[in-house]
């Protein structure tokens, strides 16, 4: 069994791994940057190690560094967390290597997912239904007679890619050729690899995800969907569970299809599978071979905790539950609050100073976030994610409303707003929205 578990990220995502760990009486190695002294999850570890000066690339990304700290402090086993190294299968691969185990995936299955071609083409053989497009690369020779083929409009995607960065729409012939060259250098800048392919470009499809859990033996189930469709230059904002838009049959049949897909995989972990829904019809996008951020909304509608789930199956206990096991119940809806204006979205550092988190039945707060706490710039903007439970999607959505007029973070600029003022739109009460219907009601207010 696992005795120490060393958490190679920051913010609320270690805060959330540590509370796992300390249920199961596992110690716990916080490592940080200079500029994380102060944080909540380094105060609360058993044990912390600083790996570095305040840049990613020399710190949480430095994978020496951090295998370093698992030799000092004796951590037999290091959670990724999500982010950072969390999708890199060397550094599963070295931890292998050094006797240490990885709470996430076999390298393999991070290798073949992390490449958007690949994983296309391993989602149809494992029977899970996909975007017609591309079938490998497309380059500025051949693009015009894939799209054709296709039929326009059509997105072009990088295959290293991720939120939103090398991906882009060609609607016309016209407009392909600086689809094509502008995705392949947005590709290269963010991700050192300028591959493309091609997708049919859906109109207005929801995004929908399917959370599964298995045991690399051939054992898995699916946790229900989530509906990230609120999203904001392709990066989420508010998530729901179960989404409005599916019914039980509907759930349960593509649940079915991507844990049949992950027992043939003998995957192992928890991983996420993402589709576009539009009509009825589901197109695999990509899969997430590590948490989401939008994990509790799962775990709050089955009452399953995904990092206990994540910790057990790397020490070869096996998954606690069988599919038959799994009872969903109620609705559940996150919001991620971001350290940023509200109206232009410009990341907003600082110190916090005043901090009070909501309470009451169904309410839950991870951030790591405290009065006092000072922001620093260096990161991602996200300070914490409100998730608020209840038995029905118009119970969630008033004790949403109750909590956020609740909610106090003093000293900074945060997205709180922007809730609140969704809270109170008829398409979101109605559940009536899809991929781009938060960024045309961005626009709407911003011409208004």
């Amino acid at each position: 069994m696992i005795s120490k578990v060393l958490i190679a990220n920051r913010g609320e995502i270690a805060l959330r791994v540590l509370r796992a760990c300390k249920e199961l009486g596992i110690a716990t190695v916080a490592v940080h940057s200079t500029a994380d002294a102060d944080a909540m999850h380094v105060r609360l570890a058993d044990e912390s190690v600083c790996i570095g000066p305040p840049p990613s690339r020399e710190s949480y990304l430095n994978i020496h560094q951090i295998v370093a700290a698992c030799e000092i402090t004796g951590a037999d086993a290091v959670h990724p967390g999500y982010g950072f190294l969390s999708e890199n299968a060397k550094f599963a691969e070295i931890l292998d290597a050094h006797g240490i185990t990885f709470i996430g995936p076999t390298a393999e299955h991070i290798r073949i997912m992390g490449d958007k071609i690949t994983a296309k083409q391993t989602a149809q053989e494992l029977g899970i239904p996909v975007v017609p497009g591309s079938d490998g690369e497309v380059r500025p020779e051949n693009a015009l007679e894939v799209a054709r083929k296709i039929g326009f409009p059509v997105l072009i995607k990088a295959t290293a890619g991720g939120g939103g960065r090398g991906m882009k729409v060609a609607r016309s012939e016209a407009d392909l050729d600086e689809a094509v060259s502008t995705a392949r250098s947005e590709a290269l800048a963010a991700f050192g690899n300028d591959a493309v392919y091609m997708e049919k470009y859906l109109g207005k499809p929801r995004h929908i995800e399917i959370q599964v859990v298995g045991d690399g033996m051939g054992n898995a189930v699916h946790l229900g969907e989530r509906d990230c469709s609120l999203q904001r230059r392709h990066q989420k904002v508010w998530e729901e569970a179960n989404s409005p838009a599916l019914n039980v049959e509907q759930r349960m049949k593509i649940g079915q299809v991507c844990a049949d897909a992950m027992k043939k995989l003998k995957y192992r972990g928890a991983g996420t599978i993402e589709f576009l829904y539009e009509n009825g019809e589901f197109y695999f996008i990509e899969m997430n071979t590590r948490l989401q951020v939008e994990h509790p909304i799962t775990e709050a509608i089955t009452g399953i905790d995904l990092v206990h789930e994540q910790i057990r199956v790397a020490s070869g206990a096996g998954l606690s539950v069988t599919q038959e096991d799994i009872v969903f119940s109620g609705h559940a809806i996150e919001c991620r609050i971001n350290a940023e204006d509200p109206r232009t979205f410009v990341p907003s550092p600082g110190t916090i100073t005043h901090f009070h988190a909501p309470g009451g039945l169904g309410v839950r707060v991870d951030s790591g976030a405290y009065q006092g706490y000072k922001i620093p710039p260096y990161y991602d903007s996200l300070i914490g994610k409100l998730i608020v439970h209840g038995r029905t999607r118009v119970e969630c959505m008033m004790r949403l409303r109750r909590v956020l007029d609740e909610f106090v973070i003093d000293g900074i600029k945060t997205t709180l707003p922007l809730f609140q003022d969704l809270i109170g739109n008829q398409d979101i009460a109605n559940g009536d929205y899809d991929i781009h219907w938060l960024e045309n009601y961005l626009a709407s207010k911003t011409d208004a």
